[in-house]
């Protein structure tokens, strides 16, 4: 929970953060990424103990792990989310494969995840599109893209568990199919049809490598359940890679201004969904010095916001 003690035409007031605040724990502390089960504990006992974080994202994690992030977490009122994101971006699990048998498998891995998760009491489950084939092939791989969000959430409906797509850029790092914010409408239209357990996830950390800004998500207020708060980084050669820097480092792109610019724009789209931060320590950093840094924007960013009004 956040709070922020801001004046608002002249009258001091405290106002509470109107959305919930997650974190990606194994953005946040790498270790947990490789199923450390200390770095598990040791990352879920530090931000657990932390009222600003309501949801902590996390992997599939070998069964000890789990068992040791589900009781601190339930044990502190905290929520714990899935992230498949990784299982898309490194180890082939492919939605939107045009080879029905590898697109097959994957929703077959993913839905065995998602039963996993639901049966520890998971209710929200994300991945991302699989990678863009190139314009000829698009239409096809979104194609099959849709028929496999809609057997994940035919399965995921049964649990109570909520499935989201993540959009990530088509052209610099990642070169995923979904990609910019229409094509995600698109998808989600047609998704949404036969399944209300379906949402979008768009992260301020892709949009300068999609070249959007919070206002295109004004296009997708009836599809967004979820928001992630980052950085893309500008590496010396000008090319952008989608690293998550923590907020103000070399490189970094987003800052005070683009987070508020984004809660503005929740805020007349009528957003209820979750906020979450998405950073990573670079090199020589403890894994806290960039969640702390991420909270300073995001009290700074508010604060700013409601002084505007």
């Amino acid at each position: 929970m956040l709070a922020v003690q801001a004046r608002i035409r002249g009258v001091e007031a405290a106002v509470k953060l109107p959305w919930r605040v997650s974190i990606v724990g194994f953005m946040a502390n790498p270790r947990v990424l490789q199923g450390d089960l200390e770095a598990v504990r040791d990352t879920f006992s530090v931000l657990t103990s932390d009222s600003f974080f309501d949801i902590i994202e996390v992997q599939p994690l070998p069964e000890e792990a789990w068992d040791v992030a589900k009781q601190i977490a339930s044990g502190r009122g905290v929520e714990v989310a899935l992230g498949l994101q990784p299982y898309v971006l490194t180890r082939g699990v492919n939605p939107s494969a045009l080879d029905e048998e590898v697109r097959r498998r994957s929703v077959a891995v993913i839905i065995e995840e998602v039963k996993k998760a639901g049966e520890k009491g998971v209710t929200k489950v994300a991945f991302c599109s699989g990678p863009d084939p190139g314009p000829a092939d698009r239409g096809a791989a979104m194609d099959a893209l849709v028929k496999s969000l809609k057997e994940v959430s035919a399965a995921a409906q049964k649990l109570g568990v909520t499935v989201i797509l993540e959009t990530f850029d088509r052209d610099w790092d990642r070169r995923q199919l979904i990609g910019p914010i229409e094509d995600a409408v698109r998808i989600a239209e047609q998704v949404r049809e036969e399944y209300t357990n379906f949402g979008l996830l768009w992260d301020l950390s892709h949009g300068p490598l999609l070249n959007e800004t919070p206002s295109a998500l004004k296009a997708a207020r009836d599809y967004l359940v979820h928001v992630h708060i980052g950085c893309a980084k500008r590496l010396p050669d000008g090319r952008l890679v989608d690293w998550h820097p923590g907020f103000y480092r070399p490189g970094a792109i987003n800052g005070v201004e683009d987070v508020r610019e984004l809660l503005k724009v929740l805020l007349e789209i009528g957003y209820r969904g979750t906020i979450g931060f998405e950073v990573k320590p670079e090199e020589g950093q403890h894994w806290l010095e960039p969640v702390m840094s991420a909270k300073g924007v995001l009290y700074t960013a508010f604060s700013q916001l409601l002084e505007s009004l």
